[in-house]
């Protein structure tokens, strides 16, 4: 990555622009309100905050444990979009960086990615241009995406005017994209090989489009997937499709199965077949108190042995803004601000007016409007003006929530992480 351009960020200047920063750091620049006490300082809510611990601990767990089962690991950046985060994964021993879609990619090239994997097919012919004018502006940008049609492969072939890597994408029955059957793919690699454009380089998929819990029922399916991933790729190269191919790429994962991944990623292969096996987690970076709370296999009960759980990074500080009745008081924290894609928000902590904090007990969110969360109360009370923690499930559809948010170690600001959505 450009470290330069990544420093740079520290150097924005706060405003308006920015919700919950304080009024009195208007003028200021991100790396001058390092330090600054989250409740002291002026900050309003509601307010997400990152917690610096959690990350810099599910960084280190991660990265050892791919190296621990030979995996290389491409973070998803569509969790995050920030590339102070990027940076910090890439530091940690990240082989590359994971994209969905084009825009997502001009970030991470404006920040100096230079290894980009796109999870998505790329038929757009404007995208496309643009994509060959990076490649060859930049000799040392390596660049991979998927193709799961012979129309795909026809569009592409029909724009590009210099050679792309491929990967072929291997689909599930009533999941994403991706080739349904060992046919169509054959069908599919010949149309790659005779494109004058592109190379077939390795074939992946994402998993976990295909299976919703963790009942034995449900892990049978990401092992059936990873056995027919498996099966595609040696197909593929008995063809001759990786002639020539120095590294073949194979590569599925995401935050909820990557322990079935990683088996059927690290199995021996072929003999002289060159596979690299690709882990593309993006979530367990922040983790949470919801889906992957349950979903991640470090949390599972009987599922890799003596792994360290990873830890919510996330949370969600709000203010009890009404009390309109026994039992229930109101926040200023709603779908604007925290997510309701998976689970609702989790209360956790109380701080009170003089400054202490308490756990809460029995109490839930009921409900989000677009500006207010509903706290029904157990047996603890609340008053009009203090502060509820909230922790968050599946923070993928939170961080496009904010452009800038505190990380914090306790009380106390040690960065600002800028988001590029």
């Amino acid at each position: 990555m450009n470290a330069d351009a990544v420093a740079a960020l520290r150097s924005e200047t706060i405003d308006w622009r920015f919700k919950g920063m304080p009024a009195s750091a208007h003028g200021s620049t991100l790396g001058e309100l390092v330090g600054a006490d989250l409740f002291e300082g002026g900050f309003v809510g509601p307010l997400v905050v990152l917690d610096e611990p959690a990350l810099e601990h599910n960084i280190r767990v991660m990265a050892q444990w791919c190296d621990s089962v030979g995996l290389a690991l491409a973070p998803h950046g569509k969790t995050t979009m920030a590339p102070q985060l990027f940076q910090r994964q890439f530091e940690h021993g990240a082989w590359g960086l994971t994209t969905a879609n084009i825009s997502q990619l001009r970030v991470y090239r404006a920040f100096g990615v230079s290894r980009i994997l796109m999870a998505n097919q790329l038929v757009d012919p404007f995208a496309l241009r643009w994509l060959a004018d990076e490649l060859d502006r930049d000799p040392s940008f390596e660049f991979t995406c998927w193709v799961d049609s012979v129309e795909g492969v026809a569009r592409m072939t029909e724009t590009l005017t210099r050679p792309v890597d491929v990967l072929l994408e291997l689909g599930g029955p009533a999941g994403r994209t991706g080739v349904r059957s060992l046919e169509d793919a054959v069908e599919i690699a010949e149309a790659v090989r005779k494109s004058p454009v592109l190379r077939l380089v390795g074939a992946g998929g994402y998993e976990g489009a295909l299976a919703h819990g963790t009942e034995d029922e449900e892990l049978a399916k990401i092992d059936t997937y990873m056995s027919r991933l498996r099966e595609l790729i040696t197909r593929l190269a008995a063809d001759g499709h990786f002639d020539g191919v120095e590294q073949v790429i194979a590569t599925a994962g995401g935050s909820a199965y990557f322990d079935q991944v990683a088996e059927g990623l690290t199995k021996p292969w072929p003999d002289g077949l060159p596979v690299l096996g690709v882990l593309r987690s993006g979530s367990y970076l922040i983790h949470d108190d919801g889906l992957y709370r349950r979903m991640s296999p470090f949390s599972r009960k009987h599922r890799l042995p003596g792994g360290e759980p990873f830890r919510p990074a996330m949370h969600a500080w709000s203010q009890v803004t009404s009390h309109p009745e026994p039992g229930l008081a109101l926040l200023t924290m709603g779908r604007r601000d925290v997510s309701y894609d998976q689970e609702l928000p989790e209360p956790q902590q109380v701080r009170h007016l003089d400054g202490s904090t308490e756990d809460l007990h029995g109490a839930s969110i009921s409900a989000l409007n677009d500006q207010h969360a509903y706290l029904r109360l157990g047996s603890q009370q609340v008053e009009v003006g203090e502060w509820v923690r909230c922790g968050l499930s599946h923070p993928c559809t939170v961080f496009d929530k904010w452009q800038l948010l505190p990380v914090v170690d306790g009380t106390r600001v040690v960065d600002l992480v800028r988001t590029f959505f």
